[in-house]
């Protein structure tokens, strides 16, 4: 028969060990930062190149994520999609096409395109040249769970 005391010992060696639980290990919130543009590695993709600048908890957010996607003419980054974080992108160079709401929308630089949570999104580079745009992702505590496929 396991006694209270014998659960209380088991949860607390649990909790001191390294691989104890996953609550014991989450990453610390990033506090203010300065991100060199040449000090971020360019990976490349088969529509382009992508530069991931961070994806980490801040002081209000779960989760804050930002990455820089190259995309060639005529390519898309994936199928439409959604998911239940909602999503900001910049568009620093080239014209895009946008899917909100149904609707394949036509922009260029400096134009934003907001995703909201669980709503179908695409992207497409609809310009002779390669598009360029900044992908911002949060994820809080009132983020809904995904939307069953």
């Amino acid at each position: 028969m396991i006694t209270r005391r014998d659960l209380l010992v088991a949860l607390g060696a649990a909790a001191a060990a390294p691989e104890g639980f996953a609550l014991a290990a989450q990453p610390a919130a990033m506090g203010s930062a300065v991100f060199d543009w040449n000090s971020i590695p360019v990976k490349p993709t088969a529509v382009g190149s992508v530069r991931s600048f961070f994806s980490t908890p801040t002081a209000t957010l779960e989760n804050l994520e930002l990455h820089v996607t190259s995309l060639d003419p005529g390519k898309m980054p994936h199928p439409p999609h959604r998911h239940p974080n909602e999503e900001m992108v910049i568009v620093q160079k080239g014209t895009v096409e946008a899917l909100e709401n149904g609707e394949w929308k036509r922009v260029g630089p400096g134009s934003v395109i907001f995703n909201a949570s669980n709503q179908l999104h695409g992207l497409r580079n609809a310009g002779a040249e390669q598009a360029v745009y900044h992908v911002i992702n949060w994820k809080t505590a009132a983020t809904p769970a995904p939307l069953p496929q």
